[in-house]
């Protein structure tokens, strides 16, 4: 069934004029009718079964929320050095959308190949943010991810969180197996995490030693050497799977 994110309408404000891309989606796109039903999510990230009321304007009226969990127990923003093609931030915004991430951040690091001028910043957030809101309507998440740039590693070090990790390549090659899981499996419901990797050139020494001064732990992401676009993935996977399907949260 389809959804839709309304995250500036509530539930007190039913029955619900959609706006305008929502409505043009839903009455020209499907062709729904009076009587369609349809899933929205609003501004308490609550889920709702709902039902077309109208068609001009475009208007729903709400029957009933839903229960089911789809969200990862933690709240994780990953941080992502720029890698070298606009496909890759696309690729990281879209897949991590759909394995439960909850913010994205983009940021120049020392061996980014790709530097976003300043003017086009905005126009690259706001398609990036498109983006995530399409697989968040696909994946029937209940959380709409954010995404942001940050212009060098120093801003992403003050960004909030409990538990602090930067994928480091070097982790991999010295056969260290355990931190992740380890820092997984200690995480308390409801922390956030901020997890750090880097373009496609890695991270330097530098730039390690700032983040290990900041709280940051390495890990390790297997055996193998992980393409950029690649890592924010695999531990997102990883995530879930400590955390939901080995029910450690």
């Amino acid at each position: 069934m389809q959804r839709y994110f309304l995250p500036e309408q509530t539930a007190t404000d039913t029955p619900l004029v959609l706006p305008a891309t929502v409505a043009h989606h839903l009455v020209t796109v499907l062709r729904a009718q009076v009587g369609t039903a349809v899933e929205v999510v609003l501004a308490d990230h609550q889920a709702y079964q709902a039902e077309v009321v109208a068609l001009t304007p475009a208007t729903i009226t709400l029957r009933a929320p839903l229960t089911s969990q789809v969200e990862l127990p933690v709240t994780v923003t990953l941080a992502c050095g720029l890698p070298k093609t606009k496909e890759k931030p696309e690729l990281i915004v879209q897949k991590g959308t759909e394995l439960g991430a909850h913010h994205f951040i983009f940021f120049e690091s020392e061996r980014s190949v790709s530097h976003w001028d300043t003017k086009k910043v905005a126009k690259k957030l706001d398609r990036l943010q498109k983006i995530a809101l399409g697989a968040a309507e696909q994946s029937h998440r209940t959380w709409l991810p954010t995404v942001e740039y940050r212009p060098n590693l120093a801003a992403v070090l003050q960004e909030p969180a409990d538990q602090r990790l930067v994928a480091w390549e070097e982790s991999a090659k010295q056969g260290e197996a355990a931190a992740l899981t380890q820092s997984l499996t200690s995480l308390q419901a409801g922390q956030r995490i901020l997890a750090l990797f880097g373009p496609e050139g890695g991270l330097t020494s530098q730039e390690v030693a700032a983040m290990t001064a900041a709280g940051f732990q390495a890990v390790g992401l297997g055996p193998r050497i992980l393409r950029t676009e690649t890592a924010p993935l695999y531990f997102l996977a990883a995530t879930s799977y400590q955390l939901e399907l080995q029910g450690n949260l």
